[in-house]
């Protein structure tokens, strides 16, 4: 995503609150960028990645243990959902 800031930066509720703002202003000003547009195709890639963000961190060599809850995995998943097929 270009104008989306990195999901590392996400470490507070309120770092996460204005996560959202970008990936919803990054939907608008880059749709042909998102793979799934729709509310429904987007929590449908929301919950496969988040079954598979464990193996982003691992293959990202990033020492992140998906199964314990962060707002940064959080964002991670959302900003996944945005892309994944």
């Amino acid at each position: 995503m270009n104008d989306v800031a990195p999901a590392t930066n996400v470490n507070t509720r309120q770092d996460f609150a204005e996560f959202l703002l970008l990936l919803r202003q990054d939907l608008i000003d880059n749709p042909a960028e998102w793979e799934n547009k729709t509310l429904a195709d987007f929590l449908e890639a929301a919950s496969s990645y988040a079954e598979d963000v464990q193996g982003y961190y691992d293959n990202t060599r990033q020492a992140v243990n998906a199964d314990q809850a962060s707002w940064q995995t959080f964002a991670d998943i959302l900003r996944g959902a945005s892309i994944y097929e």
